[in-house]
């Protein structure tokens, strides 16, 4: 499942990471529909607001179907049919949806069929693996790409900051029976896990992993529905580190949230240069406001991705980013 994710970057940063190149080849980035209304946050909860990404023809009729806008949209889809005068009324969980009965539920089958197909923008997202004693939290993510960079040059309008996690998503559109203003709603589509994350959860998002899946899933004109479904599937190209369980509490909204820890360790690693860096680097980024300017908002670095030899555990990765200054924290799961 996905019940709790993280996305930290300022709107115009948002706008750039999602650069694309439309049906004719150019490049874009796609436009903010109410940009003002967006809110980055380290711990985002189902009911709150998070970006998506959605084709404008959704939006204007005439425009061209592989253009994309970027919204920010209430997590927990509300079907257009719903009646009642209150959304929080319904009686159901919608936060996520179940991808063997997507075609089948009435909440998400009409949408689905309409081809109101989005892309939910993340950093990464939680998982919770239970535990005897309790509840592990892990933060999960796409391996960064080798050339990512901590500093954005100024004038810059090539992204090479942190690659976002683009899960595939249905929203709807829900107008109140009384009249008033419109309210946009998602779900995320989850799958069966993949082998390298089902140790922590036998659930996981739907990832889109690169711009083609994320092109055919956003272009209801183009694609039908019974294509764009075939490309709701596991993906084992992610990464992931245990996390404090400082993140259980959505009020909590804070770099912490995502900071790796080391396992059997009752607190966040602080012992040695490297880990203070690290959780220096993080409450500096936004130091303790989730509403900071752009410019203070973290910017990540490949520093902290690892792709560990099969024979060493996480808590093996964990202590050798602790020992070596620029070793990371993330791992991926071997067989």
């Amino acid at each position: 499942m996905c019940g709790r994710t993280a996305c930290s970057l300022g709107a115009d940063n948002l706008r750039r990471a999602c650069a694309y190149r439309d049906s004719r080849g150019r490049q874009r980035q796609p436009e903010w529909i109410r940009a003002e209304r967006y809110r980055p946050s380290y711990n985002k909860g189902p009911q709150s607001n998070g970006p998506v990404l959605l084709s404008r023809r959704h939006l204007q009729q005439d425009a061209d179907s592989s253009e994309r806008v970027l919204m920010d949209m209430r997590w927990g889809l509300v079907p257009s049919w719903f009646k009642k005068d209150d959304p929080s009324k319904m009686q159901f969980n919608t936060s996520n949806c179940r991808s063997d009965t997507m075609l089948k539920k009435s909440s998400y089958k009409g949408a689905l069929l309409q081809g109101k197909r989005c892309v939910v923008l993340a950093d990464g997202f939680y998982e919770w693996q239970q535990q005897s004693g309790g509840k592990q939290p892990y933060f999960i993510y796409f391996p960064q790409p080798k050339d990512a960079v901590a500093e954005e040059k100024e004038g810059e309008e090539e992204w090479r900051g942190w690659r976002l996690l683009t899960m595939a998503g249905i929203f709807d559109c829900w107008e109140p029976p009384a009249g008033g203003e419109m309210l946009y709603t998602y779900t995320i589509i989850t799958v069966d896990a993949s082998k390298d994350v089902s140790f922590i959860h036998h659930r996981m998002p739907a990832i889109l992993d690169g711009d083609e899946a994320i092109r055919k899933w956003l272009d209801f004109a183009e694609v039908p529905t019974q294509e764009a479904v075939k490309l709701i599937q596991p993906t084992e190209n992610i990464v992931f580190h245990p996390v404090s369980t400082f993140v259980n509490s959505v009020r909590n909204n804070a770099p912490e949230c995502l900071a790796p820890i080391e396992l059997g360790a009752k607190k966040e690693v602080k012992a040695t240069p490297s880990s203070k860096t690290m959780l220096g680097w993080l409450k500096n980024s936004q130091e303790g406001s989730p509403q900071k300017k752009e410019n203070d908002l973290p910017r990540w670095t490949s520093q902290f991705i690892h792709s560990p030899s099969p024979k060493k555990t996480s808590a093996d990765i964990l202590q050798q980013w602790l020992g070596k200054e620029g070793q990371p924290a993330a791992k991926k799961r071997k067989a």
